[in-house]
């Protein structure tokens, strides 16, 4: 029985999910995961960066609104293959012209979700902070941007979601973190590879989502749903008896 010669492995086989191939590529997948993870941070950091003056300079002068949201939606409908041709003259074959595309790509969302955010902050609240001395910087910081938070992050979620996707496209210059795995697996047909790669990405999306709506609760004590305490009175129950008994 043990000198029977074992089956060949799943590498040599090509199966889709193979445990050796994560063993014995462990290395190459942590790098690969690190820049992924780098370049989707940085290009999602630099996006919100940028979209937040975009905002405040289309909420400050109604004419510029319909400007900068046209430009940032034309901005997204270029083809990737396209944006990275136009940028390499400029960065060069080089990590900035994957963070420079992915941050032109997230200002479709950042901008419009940080301008609806702005505008539903209530002008009583506005006219309350100006009465009580709050200048334009304390009002913005202080007051408005913390009540924009919720639109803010949910923005934020789905650019951060959407820029993971996009990273891999990054592989045609060499920096599409686990986008590299991915194509150089579909170009040899490595199956494992590809699934592996994959299923990394998908991974990396949700935990990026989850901690970024833990961060949101966390920033926004006041929007989470007030729970009754065990024991305490109803306060319609409370109401129905104070009329019966009046």
């Amino acid at each position: 029985m043990n000198g029977m010669a074992a089956g060949p492995s799943c590498l040599e086989t090509n199966d889709w999910i193979c445990g050796e191939y994560v063993r014995t590529r462990s290395q190459e997948l942590l790098d690969a995961t690190v820049q992924h993870l780098g370049i989707t941070a940085v290009s999602v950091v630099i996006g919100l960066a940028v979209a937040v003056p975009l905002a405040l300079l289309a909420r400050r002068w109604r004419s510029a609104a319909g400007p900068v949201l046209g430009l940032t939606t034309v901005l997204y409908t270029v083809p990737s293959l396209a944006m990275f041709a136009l940028l390499t003259p400029v960065f060069g074959v080089s990590a900035a012209v994957v963070v420079t595309g992915l941050v032109l790509y997230s200002l479709t969302i950042l901008v419009r979700n940080v301008l609806a955010g702005l505008q539903a902050v209530p002008a009583e609240v506005r006219e309350a902070a100006r009465g009580m001395g709050y200048g334009p910087a304390r009002l913005l910081f202080e007051v408005e941007l913390p009540l924009a938070l919720p639109a803010v992050v949910a923005g934020l979620r789905i650019a951060t979601v959407s820029t993971v996707a996009m990273t891999t496209i990054g592989s045609v210059v060499g920096y599409g973190g686990l986008g590299n795995l991915i194509a150089s697996g579909m170009a040899g047909f490595f199956k494992a590879e590809v699934l592996t790669a994959s299923v990394l990405c998908v991974l990396l999306a949700l935990v990026a989502d989850v901690l970024l709506l833990g961060l949101q609760r966390l920033l926004t004590p006041w929007a989470r749903p007030r729970t009754k305490p065990k024991g305490a009175p109803d306060a319609r129950s409370g109401a129905r008896t104070a009329k019966a008994v009046g």
